[in-house]
């Protein structure tokens, strides 16, 4: 037989064996994500390059996706939800959408008040909703509680973001949770009487008619302060820790968020759906999530990267982050009573 001929066979002997042997596909997961693509998408590629799982995801607004896993039901594709907030983990929870996990990878990693009922999500990364002022105005000195914004001191000197984003909504919760809500709405009502210009739709105008001396000091999340230093380093802006001393609810700390994610009830491939949620709580992907968003990591063996530590320290209330959605309902009630729109 001459060699051309014996390879020809050999080919076919070949093929017919791949034929008769279909491959396996290879594993993969898909991602219902609220987070943006930015931002996640060099996580999941930093994944995929190390454990061969391939990630896709689906991206858009927590409402949505919530309604989607609803209608999807049994059929869902969905392999995990991440999102933001406290309060729409808490909603994905009560909805019966996401599934209880048993990991002690992720109690190792994950705070206890930072994960949801029976471990059915766990907190990624963590946002401070904090005060902003304008240090041509004012010292820190000047400031101390989230409480005494309400006060007379305050008439036309304080600015906020609109009621309607969840962000507040979940601050005035746990509010509520800690103070009661009488004592909640008296704080709340407070705010509204001292504002200086209409609430505004987001946390960077905020800012902005700070620095420019609109208002003295306003209320925003961490991460978009280190966004709009980042850009205009000049502005007239720092961030101060209120509810840091005293006894009780006076020093209980700092509002505290969160970006979280969880494993669908009725996702096929829970092991390794876990298995992802577990990277992303390792030191590795925890720098990589507060290098690119500037946000705090939820594993306290990471280390806080200069820029965050430029901020200063500051105590955190430690009351479980879940309260922001069991009292989401109430907050919003509350705060349309006193006209916070």
């Amino acid at each position: 037989m001459n060699y051309g001929l014996r390879c020809g066979l050999l080919s076919l002997i070949l093929l017919l064996t791949a034929c008769g042997e279909p491959q396996k596909a290879a594993p993969e997961l898909l991602v219902y994500s609220a987070r943006n693509e930015h931002l996640i998408k060099p996580l999941f590629d930093r994944f995929t390059e190390q454990t061969g799982v391939a990630v896709r995801y689906v991206t858009d607004k927590a409402g949505p996706l919530l309604t989607r896993l609803q209608a999807e039901g049994e059929n869902s594709p969905a392999d995990l939800l991440m999102t933001v907030d406290a309060g729409n983990l808490w909603q994905a929870t009560e909805l019966g959408l996401l599934a209880p996990l048993e990991s002690e990878v992720l109690n190792s990693h994950v705070p206890e008040h930072l994960r949801g009922r029976n471990n059915s999500w766990f907190a990624l990364t963590i946002r401070a909703r904090t005060m902003v002022f304008n240090t041509d105005k004012l010292a820190a000195t000047d400031l101390s509680t989230y409480e005494a914004l309400a006060g007379p001191d305050w008439k036309g000197r304080l600015c906020l973001r609109s009621a309607k984003k969840i962000y507040n909504q979940s601050l005035v919760a746990t509010m509520i949770a800690t103070l009661g809500e009488t004592q909640t709405e008296q704080v709340v009502a407070g705010w509204v009487n001292n504002l200086a210009l209409d609430p505004f739709s987001n946390d960077t105008k905020v800012m902005e008619a700070v620095a420019v001396g609109q208002c003295d000091v306003g209320l925003v999340n961490t991460y978009y302060y280190g966004r709009l230093k980042q850009q205009k380093p000049e502005l007239p802006l720092a961030l101060f820790w209120p509810n840091q001393q005293g006894e009780g609810a006076e020093g209980r700390g700092v509002h505290i968020n969160v970006s979280g994610v969880g494993v669908t009830r009725v996702s096929k491939n829970k092991a390794l759906a876990q298995q992802l949620i577990e990277w992303l709580t390792t030191e590795q992907a925890q720098q990589i999530l507060m290098d690119s968003n500037q946000e705090y990591p939820v594993n306290p063996k990471v280390e806080i990267n200069a820029e965050l530590q430029s901020w200063g320290t500051f105590k955190s209330d430690q009351i479980d982050v879940s309260e922001a959605g069991r009292l989401q309902a109430t907050a919003v009630k509350l705060m349309d009573r006193v006209g916070y729109r």
